[in-house]
């Protein structure tokens, strides 16, 4: 079994629940002749979901959905990387298909039947969530971010330290930099080293990543500005170049968070009291222009925000396919803002 360290002070909770009914093969008769007539959907071998729940669930549903019927069938389990994020509710890209788990350091890596057993020699804090034993989330984005893309592992870094009041940067670079193995360290660093729990939703993380590696200066986060009649916060804050950037997100105009006439009303009110108060010019980008670097690069270097570095092109490229195939869960990355 993985070493387990005493339990950091993380607010603790209960798992993500499972968004769909389970149904295991042995406690319904007939079970795969049902699922062969399409009332039944095998979600691991053995645990199966009544079809007509599970089509309308989103990737990151069917994700947590998995995970649930994987402990069902293998009891024990220590869950990590995007699993443990999964559960711990940390935001997740689509449905990364594989369960991760912790395996006793004595045996090698394994995939079978979609379940990833990672070996490992480092201390890791373990948390019981209500059955469900989960890596914590701080060891759940020095994971990512040794492993994943670094617009991941800062999306974990930033939603670790929203989650965990204990944790900070500091305790997260410190973790990376003490793990027996060296794999993934020096990738870390870079998410590590720029965690921010200000950042409130995945856009705004993944923003921060692709708005570096396009070579633009960071941002202030979460500024306010008063005035008559109302006080707004905005997401990015380039005071040199007296630019606000608001991500705004795909999915807040489409309808699920209210009327999108209304809603884009308030948008041109909002940004109308933000330029009235000295700033010169207001931004909107969503979802759709991280995927695509070269839209967001266009967004800035089009109000005129100055350029302090050279583009990553490697990571920007790499960025496309990590973030590509993916949308984030909508609650975690689309805010319903109204004036605020």
């Amino acid at each position: 079994m993985p070493v387990i360290a005493d339990p950091p002070p993380v607010v603790r909770r209960t798992p993500v629940a499972c968004p769909v009914p389970l149904l295991r093969a042995r406690d319904v008769p007939h079970a795969a002749r049902i699922a062969a007539r399409g009332e039944l959907v095998s979600v691991v071998r053995g645990v199966y979901a009544p079809t007509t729940a599970w089509r309308p669930l989103a990737p990151w549903e069917r994700y947590v959905a998995r995970i649930h019927a994987t402990i069902l069938v293998h009891p024990g389990l220590v869950l990590s990387h995007e699993s443990a994020a999964a559960i711990w509710g940390m935001p997740i890209l689509g449905d990364p298909g594989v369960v991760h788990a912790l395996s006793d350091p004595t045996r090698t890596s394994r995939l079978h039947a979609g379940l990833r057993m990672h070996t490992t020699t480092g201390a890791r804090d373990v948390v019981d969530l209500g059955g469900f034993a989960a890596v914590s989330p701080s060891d759940c984005a020095v994971d990512l971010a040794r492993a994943r893309h670094v617009v991941v592992g800062l999306i974990a870094a930033d939603a670790a330290l929203r989650l965990d009041p204990a944790a900070s940067v500091e305790s997260l670079v410190e973790q990376n930099e003490q793990r027996p193995s060296s794999r993934g360290r020096r990738i870390a660093r870079w998410p590590l080293h720029r965690a921010r729990a200000e950042a409130e939703s995945t856009l705004e993380s993944a923003s921060r990543a692709i708005i570096e590696l396009l070579g633009y200066e960071e941002p202030e986060l979460q500024t306010e500005w008063s005035g008559p009649g109302a006080t707004d916060r905005s997401d990015f804050w380039w005071p040199g170049s007296e630019i606000v950037g608001e991500a705004d997100g795909d999915l807040k105009y489409d309808g699920r968070f209210g009327d999108p006439a209304s809603l884009l009303r308030a948008r041109r009110e909002r940004d109308h009291r933000l330029r009235s108060r000295g700033i010169r010019s207001v931004l909107h980008w969503g979802w759709s222009d991280l995927v695509d670097p070269d839209a967001l690069d266009g967004i800035l270097r089009g109000a005129g925000l100055p350029r302090i570095a050279l583009p990553d092109p490697y990571r920007l490229a790499t960025a496309r396919a990590a973030l590509a195939p993916h949308l984030p869960a909508a609650r975690l990355h689309a805010r319903a803002e109204t004036g605020a």
